[in-house]
């Protein structure tokens, strides 16, 4: 029998790395598990915020849903972009790092718990607790970076001092009364967007721009996700209960198709290119928010549109089928203006707000589900046809598509 103690030791995970900065141009930077696994647990958030929206609508509570979603919905974001952009730039895969990691989603979960008190009782203890915990993590993360990182150590403290700040305001918040809170709400949402563009101009952070792209994709897929599964607990509900109707399957087979082209259209130019500065990458992150949005509110539009076939709703058709349209349309222009117009200026990506123009007026038609999967699959094929014409070289040369050569990009 072989001696144990002449074996190697296995390597085991360390309980502690001193946080440096990881560099900006590391080759392979893909996602972690456990940013996979962060991305899933806000999952629950996301669908609970989009299962509430879904339910005011239907029961013709817009003017309260909105607000209420929209606020509900920056504090997942929020949470989720700055855990993205500090993790691109500092995760060490320690112990205490997996930690303070899992601490910010016991705090999203418990964000997702408060969303039915916020939709019905317009109540947000619960989810300002969740938002919390979510940020007092994230501050021990970065006062983790600013001791071990002396070249951004002002920066990092600035994140930690201003994200402390403002967990006070947002506890403060909730003594205030209804109109005052309001108010308070507003300025400390501004107040968050300039947290990080004050730190960074300490000393910018090495974020990994494709890494970056990744990880919004990622996340992309898992609120268009939200969607389909938004719409298909609706559409089942509603077999079960009235059979397989034909215009209820037709409604379901629209929104499927709208979901399918909204996917195609966010992955159709590549957007890891375009973070080449602090000014871009801070409008492309920000702009996400009505990305992600409107991806999940789509789910909630084509829940009610499933509503109004079957009589469930008390909302009036018109106004079902702007739930689905104004989301729809909100994402069309939001794609456009962050990927496809700064790589591609000109008359042929006019389609993406045409096409967003003439979706609000589909509510006006008695097919508005279904005029608005046709514009998206049109603007699919224009989009397809459009670079492939771009693929094309020109005689006598070789040409190029997104730096590529061009019988490359055919392929």
């Amino acid at each position: 029998m072989s001696d144990a103690r002449s074996r190697p030791a296995l390597p085991g995970r360390p309980w502690y790395r001193p946080m440096v900065a990881r560099h900006a141009n590391e080759p392979h930077r893909v996602a972690t598990p456990l940013e996979l696994f962060f991305d899933l647990c806000f999952v629950v958030a996301v669908a609970q915020a989009a299962a509430a929206l879904h339910h005011d609508i239907a029961e013709d509570h817009i003017a309260h849903s909105v607000p209420a979603y929209l606020a509900v919905f920056f504090a997942i974001w929020w949470a989720w972009m700055n855990f993205t952009w500090f993790a691109s730039a500092y995760d060490t895969d320690d112990v205490i790092y997996r930690v303070t990691t899992l601490v910010q989603i016991t705090g999203a979960l418990v964000l997702a718990a408060g969303v039915p008190r916020a939709f019905a009782d317009n109540d947000l203890t619960v989810i300002t607790y969740g938002y919390v915990i979510m940020r007092m993590a994230m501050a021990v993360q970065w006062l983790r970076a600013g001791q071990a990182d002396p070249e951004r150590r002002t920066c990092a403290r600035r994140y930690a001092l201003g994200i402390s700040l403002l967990l006070l305001g947002w506890l403060g918040r909730l003594w205030l009364p209804d109109e005052l809170a309001v108010v308070a709400q507003v300025l400390l949402v501004v107040l968050e967007l300039a947290v990080p563009i004050w730190a960074e101009r300490a000393g910018r952070t090495t974020w990994h721009p494709h890494h970056i792209a990744e990880r919004y994709g990622l996340f992309a897929i898992i609120v268009l996700g939200e969607s389909v599964l938004a719409a298909s607990i609706a559409v089942q509900s509603a077999v079960d209960t009235h059979g397989g109707d034909i215009g209820l399957l037709s409604v379901a087979a629209a929104g499927a198709v709208i979901v399918f082209a909204m996917w195609w259209l966010y992955f159709d130019r590549p957007a890891r290119d375009l973070l080449d500065s602090l000014r871009i990458a801070i409008v492309w992150g920000y702009g996400h928010f009505l990305v992600f949005a409107s991806a999940a509110a789509v789910g909630a539009g084509i829940a009610v549109a499933v509503d109004v076939e079957t009589h469930t709703a008390h909302v009036g058709e018109v106004a079902a089928g702007y739930a689905l349209a104004v989301p729809v349309a909100v994402y069309l222009v939001s794609v456009w203006a962050l990927h496809i117009w700064p790589q591609q200026p000109g008359p042929a990506t006019i389609a993406y707000p045409t096409a967003a123009a003439l979706v609000l007026l589909t509510p006006l038609t008695p097919v508005s589900v279904h005029l608005t999967a046709g514009l998206l699959v049109a603007l699919v094929v224009a989009t397809v046809v459009t670079t492939r014409v771009r693929s094309v070289p020109e005689p006598g040369g070789g040409g190029s598509v997104d730096g590529r050569p061009a019988v490359l990009a055919q392929e």
